[in-house]
């Protein structure tokens, strides 16, 4: 039967639900699975409550990824100002053959989904960022390397194959350690470069301060800094291979133990993040004018993130940056922030970022907030040209590494594709910008 059921839901023409398109046949796979989705669910609260139930012998590692800045307001804002936006569906229109696909920075891309940075992802799952490149090469989704990952610049590269790959830079001070970083990232096949500028030094976060938790004091989520070869000489040692990887699980108390014992790796590594400490998220603030010296030593995409003000993605168009990313951290850095859709709603009524985005010269991207297809209709009605996808695939990462990756991104992308269709839209470009035609705003 169960055979009989897979030949009927793979034929477009006669299946039940049919919905023609990439990513909205997903549905009919997991009807036609008859058991329940890898991850258990699509529901992405379900998969969270997954990924905390399956690091409970490691809380400390799940609340680095859920922890947020203060109370938690900025992130509750984010979530709640996607329900200010309601979409409007039109009917009786030909929808039947559908495409999520767009163009970013002249490059096709099957979605305009991207994987955001997400640092440390090696204490969620023993293979760290190396699964989530091979689920982003195996979906075609770009990926961005967070300069806080748990694996190298090329370790990860290598794992992405010919996958698109961009990588986030957390700046350091010295200006030749940052050009290593370039370099290395250039030479891995890196086409982007993604500056964080909203985190120049670790925000308020109650869940890493109440339980003491920050793995970079034991150099787990330096791997980029402890590959690069400029940054160890400076320290006097060798730069390390892609085989010098934290042990999984990350068990903090085992590591402090070890360091008043006296063991040499153990104590070379807490040297050593002394040693990043003073280059990168120290509470050295850049400016505009240091932006600078990345665009005229970056000659790719140079892309900011971290803009919420309209004045500053303004400043972005005048100072030569090809994209922003409209982000708050997720929340994670300024308790009381405005929400990114706000910021995104914004940001697009100014005639400065339009123009420049209309010509083609700047793009649009949206982080903070996606757990939803309908999230991303919505981020791309209000301008977003691309949205980049958060915590919620870590956790999925920490539930069933690379499968539970690609089944979540699959599973949004159904969901999107799906109700871009449901809503009377045959491709992005007939949402994108048009807030007005396709939503309606409620207070």
């Amino acid at each position: 039967m169960a055979a009989d059921i897979v030949t009927s839901a793979n034929d477009e023409s006669k299946a039940y639900g049919s919905a023609p398109g990439r990513w909205s046949g997903y549905a009919r796979e997991l009807f036609a699975s008859r058991r329940p989705p890898p991850l258990g669910s699509v529901d992405p609260d379900k998969i969270e409550a997954a990924a905390r139930e399956k690091l409970k012998h490691s809380p400390g590692s799940f609340g680095f990824v859920f922890g947020n800045a203060g109370s938690g307001e900025t992130y509750r804002n984010n979530r709640a100002a996607f329900g200010k936006w309601q979409i409007v569906p039109r009917m009786l229109r030909d929808v039947t053959h559908r495409t999520i696909e767009t163009t970013l920075f002249g490059i096709p891309h099957p979605s305009p989904l991207i994987i955001a940075p997400i640092g440390c992802q090696g204490i969620l799952h023993e293979d760290g960022e190396l699964a989530t490149a091979r689920a982003a090469e195996k979906l075609e989704i770009p990926i961005i390397l967070s300069g806080a990952a748990t694996r190298s610049i090329e370790a990860v590269a290598k794992a992405n194959g010919a996958g698109h790959r961009w990588f986030q830079l957390y700046w350091p001070v010295n200006d030749d350690i940052t050009l290593s970083l370039l370099r290395r990232a250039k030479t891995s096949g890196y086409s982007a470069l993604v500056v964080t500028v909203d985190t120049m030094a670790i925000g308020w976060r109650p869940f890493d301060l109440d339980s003491a938790f920050l793995p970079f004091l034991h150099s787990v989520g330096l791997q980029v800094a402890l590959s690069d070869p400029e940054f160890m000489r400076v320290h006097g040692f060798e730069p390390d291979t892609d085989t010098d990887i934290p042990e999984f699980p990350y068990d903090p108390l085992k590591l402090d133990e070890l360091y008043l014992k006296g063991d040499e790796k153990t104590r070379r590594g807490v040297q050593l993040a002394a040693g990043w400490g003073q280059q990168a998220v120290n509470g050295v603030f850049r400016t505009w004018e240091h932006l600078k010296f990345l665009r005229q030593n970056w000659d790719n995409t140079l892309i900011v993130k971290g803009i919420v003000s309209v004045e500053d993605a303004e400043l972005a168009v005048d100072n030569g940056v090809d994209a922003i990313v409209v982000s708050n951290h997720g929340g994670r850095q300024v308790d009381g922030s405005i929400s990114t859709l706000l910021a995104l709603e914004r940001i697009m009524q100014s005639p400065k970022v339009k123009a420049a985005q209309a010509s083609g010269r700047f793009t649009v991207l949206f982080d903070s907030g996606i757990r939803s297809g309908a999230d991303i209709f919505r981020a791309i009605a209000l301008g977003a040209q691309g949205v980049l996808l958060g915590r919620t695939y870590v956790y999925a990462l920490a539930v069933a590494g690379q499968a539970g990756v690609e089944a979540y991104i699959k599973s949004i992308l159904a969901e999107f594709e799906l109700t871009l269709g449901l809503s009377g839209y045959r491709n992005i470009g007939e949402i994108q910008g048009k807030a007005g035609e396709v939503m309606i705003k409620v207070e």
